[in-house]
C-alpha cells in the first residue's frame, strides 16, 4: 500500500487535470494550417485538422476554428499569410484570442498548446514562435543586421507560430492603409517577422520554449517529425531525367563537381549547353548562352523532353551546373506526388503577391516538372519574351496563368548550408543545394546530399515491409 502522502498525490493527478481542462478554452483559438493544393499535401492537411479536432473533442470543450489555407483564399499570395490579416481581424477579432499558424507536418499537443498560451495575456499584442537567427549575414535576407545577424529573432515555422487578436487588428490597419510592397517574397518566415519588427517601430518575436521541432520532453506543445515523407516505393531512378544547364565557360570546373558526387545516382541525365562537347558530353541546343536568365534554353529543354525523346519519364528535373542535389532523395520525395496531375515543385519564391503577381520555384534549387504539366505548359501560348528572361520567373508566371500552382518544399535551397540557420536545418533531410562561391562543393555533398546510413536504413526498412507484405 503507497504511503499516504503518495496516495493523495496520485489521487490528487485526476483533479488537477479536470481543473486544467476546465480551464482552457478552445473557442479563443483559431488554427490555420499552412496547407497546399496538391493531393499530397492537401490530404496530409486534412489529416492534421483531423488530428487536432479528435484532441479537441477529448476535452469536451466547444471546438475550436480549423482552417486550411488552400482553401480560404484563391489569390496567389495567400500562402503570404499577411494579405489574409484583414480576413481573419474581420471573421475572428470579437470571439477568438489567437490565431495559431502551423505547418502540415507540425504535431500539436493541444493540452500543452492552450498551456502554454495561456501564460501570455490575451489583450496585449504578441507575436510568439521559435526562434531562429542568423549565424552570419546572408544573401536570402538581403544581408539584413550584416554587422551582428544574431539580434533578429525570426520564427520557425515548422514549430508554429502565433498572433494574439490585438497584434492582427493593427497590423490590418497597417494593411489598409500602406499596401504590400510588390517586390519579391523569398524567405517567408523572415519576411513576416521583418514586417511585425516595422524597422524597429513594433513587435519582436517572443520566444516560446515549448514550441518545438524536436520532442525534448512532455512540455513541449508542438514538435516535427524529421524524415522524408513516406509514400510507398520510391520512384525508379529511370522515371526522372535530370537536366543541367551548363555553358562552355564551365564546362572545366563545374561538370566535374557534378560528376564526383551526385551524377552517378541519376538514371538520365544530359548536360545541355552551349556548345558540344564530346568528352562531357554536352548537347548544343542552338540557343546562344546569356549572362543571366537562361529562359530560351529551359524552354528548349522542355520542348526536347516533350516531343523529341523521353516519351514514357513521368519526371524531369532542371538544375544548374552549380545545383548540389540527392537523387535518392528526390526518388523517395517523388513517391508522394502523382506525375498524372500537373506538379511544378521545388522551393516557392513569390514576385509582386502583394498586387497581384505570381508564385515560382526558385532555379538554383532545382525545379521538378511532371510530364503533364510541361505537356500544359507547351501546349499553352505562354512563352519566354526573350532568350535572356529569367527562366523560373517566368515559368511561375505561364503556370499562374494557367491555374497551375507552385507546390513548394523547404527541402530544396537556393542558397548554401551556411546560409540558413542551423536549428532550421537540424530538422529537414535536404534534398538540394546551390551555388560553389566560398564553401568545398564536394565536402558539402557528402556532408548533407550523399546517401548515408540513415538512407539505406530507410529503403532497407521499407524493402522489409514489402516482404512482409
Amino acid at each position: 500500500m503507497l504511503p499516504p502522502a503518495r496516495r493523495g498525490r496520485r489521487l490528487a493527478l485526476p483533479a488537477l487535470l479536470s481543473l486544467l481542462t476546465c480551464s482552457l478554452d478552445l473557442k479563443e483559438i483559431v488554427f490555420v494550417i499552412q496547407s497546399q493544393s496538391n493531393s499530397f499535401h492537401a490530404k496530409k492537411a486534412e489529416q492534421l485538422k483531423q488530428s487536432i479536432l479528435k484532441q479537441s473533442a477529448a476535452l469536451t470543450q466547444e471546438m475550436p476554428t480549423v482552417l486550411l489555407l488552400h482553401q480560404l483564399a484563391q489569390q496567389e499570395g495567400a500562402w503570404t499569410i499577411l494579405p489574409l490579416l484583414p480576413h481573419f481581424s474581420v471573421m475572428y477579432s470579437r470571439n477568438s484570442s489567437w490565431i495559431f499558424f502551423c505547418e502540415e507536418e507540425t504535431r500539436i499537443q493541444i493540452v500543452q498548446l492552450l498551456e502554454t498560451l495561456r501564460r501570455y495575456d490575451p489583450s496585449k499584442e504578441w507575436f510568439l514562435g521559435k526562434a531562429l537567427h542568423d549565424e552570419e549575414s546572408t544573401i536570402i535576407h538581403h544581408y539584413a543586421f550584416s554587422e551582428n545577424p544574431t539580434v533578429f529573432k525570426y520564427p520557425d515555422l515548422a514549430a508554429g507560430w502565433a498572433l494574439s487578436i490585438p497584434l492582427v487588428n493593427k497590423l490590418t490597419k497597417r494593411l489598409k492603409s500602406e499596401s504590400l510592397k510588390s517586390d519579391f517574397t523569398i524567405d517567408l518566415k523572415h519576411e513576416i517577422a521583418l514586417y511585425i519588427w516595422d524597422g524597429g517601430n513594433g513587435l519582436p518575436l517572443t520566444p516560446v520554449p515549448e514550441f518545438c521541432t524536436d520532442v525534448v520532453g512532455s512540455a513541449c506543445a508542438t514538435s516535427l517529425q524529421s524524415s522524408l515523407p513516406l509514400c510507398g516505393n520510391p520512384v525508379k531512378k529511370e522515371d526522372i531525367f535530370v537536366a543541367v544547364k551548363t555553358c562552355k565557360k564551365f564546362h572545366g570546373d563545374r561538370i566535374p563537381i557534378v560528376k564526383q558526387t551526385w551524377a552517378g545516382q541519376a538514371g538520365h541525365l544530359e548536360y545541355y549547353s552551349d556548345y558540344a562537347d564530346s568528352s562531357i558530353p554536352t548537347v548544343d541546343l542552338g540557343i546562344p548562352n546569356t549572362d543571366r536568365g537562361h529562359c530560351g534554353k529551359t524552354f528548349a529543354i522542355l520542348e526536347r523532353f516533350l516531343n523529341h525523346s523521353h516519351d514514357k519519364i513521368p519526371w524531369l528535373v532542371i538544375v544548374d551546373d552549380d545545383t548540389l542535389i540527392s537523387i535518392s532523395r528526390l526518388r523517395h520525395l517523388l513517391s508522394c506526388y502523382d506525375a498524372r496531375e500537373p506538379v511544378f515543385l521545388g522551393e516557392r519564391y513569390g514576385y509582386g503577391l502583394g498586387t497581384g503577381g505570381y508564385s515560382y520555384v526558385t532555379g538554383g534549387g532545382g525545379m521538378v516538372f511532371s510530364r503533364e504539366a510541361i505537356r500544359r505548359l507547351l501546349a499553352s501560348k505562354c512563352r519566354c519574351y526573350s532568350n535572356d528572361a529569367p527562366d523560373d520567373m517566368v515559368l511561375g508566371m505561364c503556370f499562374s496563368g494557367l491555374g497551375i500552382p507552385v507546390t513548394h518544399s523547404p527541402l530544396f535551397h537556393q542558397a548554401r548550408p551556411v546560409d540558413y540557420p542551423k536549428d532550421f536545418l537540424s530538422h529537414q533531410v535536404p534534398v538540394s543545394f546551390h551555388k560553389h562561391w566560398n564553401i568545398d562543393p564536394v565536402k558539402v555533398y557528402f556532408t548533407w546530399l550523399a546517401p548515408g546510413e540513415e538512407d539505406r536504413a530507410r529503403e532497407q526498412s521499407r524493402r522489409g515491409l514489402r516482404e512482409e507484405l
